[in-house]
């Protein structure tokens, strides 16, 4: 380890469960780097919805997850451990983590940590892994989206909506997306989708089916769930498939599965935290051969709405909370 290393970090400590006020800075000795995993000093860390449900504190914790919130980082790498042959001091780089990126330091297993992709700050590149890595495995490894394919994806303004356009772009598919406003509308258009259906005005599936001539949509991407359930299974077209990243709406619904039946309809959904770090290092291994490159040619792009330091936290979860945002929240360490 460096000998510019810190014995002590600060980090956003959630004092109890509650409102975004319960987030404090405090400081405690930097976390121990195991076999396999290296230390980052963190430039960067990407809000997301799982942070304010842990901040609430319902949000079970996987076994070994720190318990200081984050999903996602950005920096460079200060102290190597045994085993790991891949990275060194110096190298800089963001990671899919379990917890902890709300913090100067953050210890994260080695298969984990990506390059930071063309054109992108380090501070901001850590408002990438967690929406990349979700929508890759969701979208394109569980809901097998492929060029020439209809995807409806609700909620395009999100971190996962605005990343799951530009994938789907990318790959060669027509993209309808939902927004609540005509701001966000503009915005969904401008990461590039075929048609935005603003929600508050339009119905979703009387949209999609007028656009698509009846066919209806071969994949949906939703973050909504609860009655979004029912009309999305009369919506896909056959061999269709409705993937779940988040059922914000509601856990439990009453549909017509006969559609799933006659239809041949899949019907999955998965989450990244529960996963072993073998599962997460083939994600961002796709990523990396995959995606990255694109940022280069110019065919994705990052969408940061708000930067906050970390003695700002609350004032990140209360922009948050509020879904006026577009894009991704960052959060920094103070200098």
């Amino acid at each position: 380890m460096s000998a510019s290393v810190p014995s002590t970090m600060r980090y956003v400590d959630i004092t109890k469960a509650g409102d975004p006020e319960v987030l404090q800075v405090r400081e405690r000795p930097l976390p121990e780097i195991a076999d396999g995993e290296v230390l980052i000093k963190v430039a960067g860390a990407g809000l997301n919805g799982a942070d304010m449900t842990q901040r609430r504190g319902k949000y079970p914790m996987p076994p070994g997850a720190s318990d200081i919130p984050g999903l996602e980082a950005s920096g460079t790498v200060v102290a190597i451990g045994k085993g790991v042959s891949l990275l060194q001091e110096g190298d800089e780089v963001c990671a899919l983590i379990k917890g902890g990126g709300y913090a100067e330091y953050v210890n994260v297993p080695a298969p984990q940590c990506m390059p930071i992709p063309h054109g992108i700050s380090l501070a901001d590149a850590g408002a990438l892994p967690e929406t990349f890595c979700t929508v890759w495995t969701n979208l394109l490894d569980r809901g097998q989206l492929k060029k020439g394919e209809i995807v409806l994806i609700q909620g395009g303004t999100s971190g996962i909506g605005y990343t799951a356009i530009q994938m789907a772009k990318f790959i060669g598919s027509t993209v309808l997306s939902t927004a609540r406003t005509d701001e966000k509308c503009k915005a969904i258009q401008r990461f590039g989708a075929d048609r935005a259906i603003k929600y508050t005005e339009e119905d979703f599936e009387e949209v999609a089916r007028e656009f698509t001539g009846g066919y209806g949509v071969d994949v949906i991407l939703d973050i909504v769930g609860g009655p979004y359930i029912s009309k999305e299974l009369d919506l896909l077209a056959h061999d269709g498939r409705l993937v779940f990243v988040n059922l914000r709406a509601g856990k439990v619904a009453e549909a017509d599965f006969g559609n799933v039946h006659a239809k041949h309809l899949i019907v999955t959904g998965s989450r990244l935290r529960p996963r072993s770090v073998e599962e997460k290092g083939k994600i961002c291994g796709a990523l990396v051969n995959d995606i990255w490159p694109a940022f280069k040619t110019g065919n994705f792009k990052i969408e940061i709405f708000e930067r906050f330091p970390f003695s700002e936290a609350h004032k990140a979860h209360a922009l948050m909370e509020t879904s006026e945002h577009i894009g991704k929240i960052l959060l920094y360490p103070d200098n």
